[in-house]
């Protein structure tokens, strides 16, 4: 230890008093509810640098010596005031992984980027305890600073006590003289793009004292400045010469620009902003999504809104504080085969901060968060975050989203939409923010897809998947990949996958055979040729490049982008309100009002806009953005056949409604004149309204049901009331 870790306290004196006065008074006004003072780094590094090197290396010694010259500076002004500093802002060369950290950081004050995955509930610990000796009185000041056991006194001092040993006397804890202060454990997780391919994240468990006590959530990305500290194990009750490594926080720092985790120089700005000013650059974007994966029929156009997905709209807080979401979320509904998972895949290795989750898979968590008990061995419920609170910022991709669980479908709603997770278990209460884009595949439960006519509704489709209807009005877009035979296409897409499957590199060579030493195309260009001769761009340079345009453009859109999509908004609003209607339907009740589209599809073509906009880096957003937005959504709605967007809510279509009312009208009417209704009666006046015979069957039996009506005889009903 140096002569500057020795004299410590006249050190931090000179400090407060020359650097940090103005500090110290708001401290003595008491205007803070914590009594803590904070000193970055860099200004204890200006003011002393070897000073400053110790207290990286001597963290505890040096730190509670500067909390104890607070507290004097604080007394001898007059305030009694139990103050702590914390040392914030730590260089670069202190930050290490948190699998790296080893023997040599023991004691150390260390600074790691991690994610927050677990908290727990607050607990009171002694930190200053005071004991009384029963055979004397005295009392006795103890500090505790194992957070593990209790340090008792061994004997009374001699001094001022009876200086008898513990064996022959007693002594009290007196609770009310101690010092407490607040606790809680929180678990932390290295972040995943740190994390080698194949290897388990490291995960830690923190200490958390004082005011740092509920200012963590899961699922956010904080920078944490932690001394880690040794415990042995006990195992039956003996002590192990193994030990545990936990953290103890001194302070942290909280995120505040997103996806720094990737590096981009100003070589790759340079490139970036080139690559921008290509004309083709959606279609370059859209090759450059799985280019292993041949884009025939539809797939060019799921491939088109992917790229889109990838961007993202622009999330922005309103003026009366509610929050509109800019992340774009996607459901790809396909036959088995027709590469969902690997799309999944591919979009969540490209993301910047993308998990991939299967959603029969997950489990503890789920996708959305629990409250799981003993998680830190303590007996009591703490707060575990799952998928898309970790995938915070991010894309969540979800493979077999028709498998997720029941608590996870409930949750989803408002995960999606408000893009928060709330839970109320075990006692806990908690709001987690869920801000990230959503990317989802389901198969149908069957097996295989029914053939769906050509003005049937994806609806159809999307109930074969067995998930609730409501949750498919929180998709911006809907896709169905059908697996159909097309010779033309089976030829071409056959060639593609034998071409690709052959033309790979053996893994166990490029694993084993170092030396023989295969340029990468990834490390020498950004711009890599196919096969076929097109072009697209690498992983690695395509991930920079959406990393950039999210950090550093934020586009609004101007009056002409705003025109275009209020055009075809109210066009579409109106377009099914000039359609004829027959006498049938004006007889027996009239004809359901059909709203084509919503306020919801408004917002999702904005976030489209804005997407294609920052994919272009424009921080305005013109009428040639609203096209393309115009056009994607047009094609999804087309291929999709829905005429009516209260459809994705219910799952029922504008026709089935419509001819649930007029049968039921029909039966009220016969009964009216009748007394009841005959079956052959309610066919014969079905027959104008071409209702077929099989929908009057489906909704007697459903009104049978509900009981509405009763059967009094064979195929002769009478309304129960």
């Amino acid at each position: 230890m140096t002569m500057a870790a020795h004299d410590a306290s006249a050190r931090w004196r000179t400090f407060l008093e020359e650097a940090k006065e103005t500090e110290v008074m708001t401290l003595l006004s008491r205007q803070s509810n914590f009594p803590f003072l904070s000193v970055p780094f860099h200004e204890l590094q200006t003011f002393d640098p070897d000073f400053a090197e110790d207290v990286l290396q001597y963290p505890k010694q040096v730190l509670s010596a500067g909390s104890k010259t607070l507290m004097e500076i604080c007394r001898e002004r007059g305030e009694e005031i139990d103050a702590l500093l914390r040392v914030g802002e730590l260089p670069g060369d202190t930050r290490v992984p948190l699998r790296d950290i080893g023997s040599d950081d023991i004691d150390k004050l260390r600074s790691v980027d991690v994610i927050v995955t677990k908290i727990s509930e607050i607990k009171p610990r002694i930190h200053r305890a005071v004991f009384r000796c029963e055979s004397c009185g005295v009392e006795i000041e103890v500090d505790q600073e194992n957070e593990r056991e209790l340090k008792e006194p061994l004997k009374c001092p001699d001094g001022d006590g009876c200086g008898l040993p513990k064996a022959q006397t007693r002594f009290d804890l007196i609770l009310i003289s101690s010092r407490m202060v607040n606790n809680q454990w929180i678990e932390i997780q290295e972040q995943p793009e740190y994390v080698p391919s194949g290897a388990q994240p490291r995960r830690g468990m923190v200490l958390i004292e004082g005011d740092q006590v509920n200012k963590h959530l899961p699922g956010e990305r904080i920078t944490a400045n932690v001394i880690p500290v040794v415990r042995s194990e006990v195992r039956n009750r003996k002590k192990t010469p193994m030990f545990d490594v936990i953290f103890h926080l001194i302070s942290s720092e909280h995120e505040s620009t997103p996806f720094t985790e990737i590096a981009i120089d100003e070589e790759d700005s340079a490139r970036i902003i080139e690559v921008s000013k290509r004309d083709d650059l959606m279609s370059l974007i859209q090759r450059s999504i799985a280019p292993s994966i041949f884009a025939t029929g539809i797939l060019g156009h799921v491939k088109r809104s992917l790229a889109l997905q990838l961007f993202g709209g622009v999330s922005r807080r309103l003026n009366d504080k509610t929050r509109s979401r800019g992340d774009i979320h996607i459901l790809l509904m396909g036959d088995p085969g027709v590469a969902k998972s690997q799309l999944l895949t591919f979009i969540s290795a490209l993301s910047p901060r993308g998990r991939l989750a299967t959603g029969g898979g997950v489990s503890g968590a789920g996708l959305t968060a629990a409250a799981v008990r003993d998680a830190f061995g303590d007996g009591r419920f703490a707060l575990e975050a799952g998928v898309l609170p970790l995938s915070d910022r991010g894309l969540a991709a979800i493979d077999e989203f028709d498998k997720i669980s029941t608590d996870d479908r409930r949750m989803m709603h408002p995960a999606m939409e408000q893009q928060k997770v709330h839970v109320a278990k075990g006692g806990i209460t908690a709001t987690l923010h869920s801000r990230c884009a959503i990317l989802a595949a389901a198969n149908p439960e069957d097996g295989r897809f029914s053939k769906r006519g050509k003005n049937t509704s994806v609806m159809r489709s999307f109930k074969e998947t067995g998930l609730p209807p409501p949750l498919a009005s929180r998709f911006d877009i809907i896709w169905m990949i059908r697996d159909e035979v097309r010779i033309h296409d089976d030829e071409r897409i056959a060639r593609h996958i034998l071409d690709n499957r052959t033309s790979g590199k053996s893994e166990a060579l490029l694993e084993n055979s170092i030396e023989l030493g295969y340029p990468d195309s990834e490390e020498t260009s950004f711009l890599v040729t196919s096969d076929n001769g097109e072009e697209h761009l690498t992983q690695n340079f395509l991930r920079k490049y959406i990393a950039f345009a999210k950090r550093n453009i934020h586009p609004q859109l101007d009056q002409d982008a705003k025109n275009a999509i209020l055009k075809y908004y109210t066009e579409e609003r109106q377009s099914f309100g000039r359609e004829d209607e027959s006498p049938s339907q004006n007889e027996y009740g009239e004809k359901d009002t059909v709203i084509p589209i919503t306020a919801r599809a408004l917002e999702a073509l904005i976030r489209l806009t804005e997407a294609h906009a920052r994919m272009h880096l424009q921080e305005v957003a013109t009428v040639e953005n609203a096209k393309v937005a115009l056009a994607v959504f047009r094609h999804w709605r087309e291929e999709s056949g829905i005429e009516d967007e209260s459809e994705l809510h219910s799952g029922v279509p504008v026709r089935a409604r419509t001819n649930n009312t007029a049968i039921m009208n029909m039966v009220r009417d016969i009964c009216s004149e009748k007394g009841s209704a005959d079956l052959t009666e309610i066919y014969n006046l079905a027959i104008p309204r071409k209702i077929s015979e099989r929908e009057v069957d489906r909704v007697i039996s459903k009104m049978l049901q509900g009981g509405q009506l009763y059967e009094e005889s064979t195929d002769t009903y009478r309304f129960a009331r």
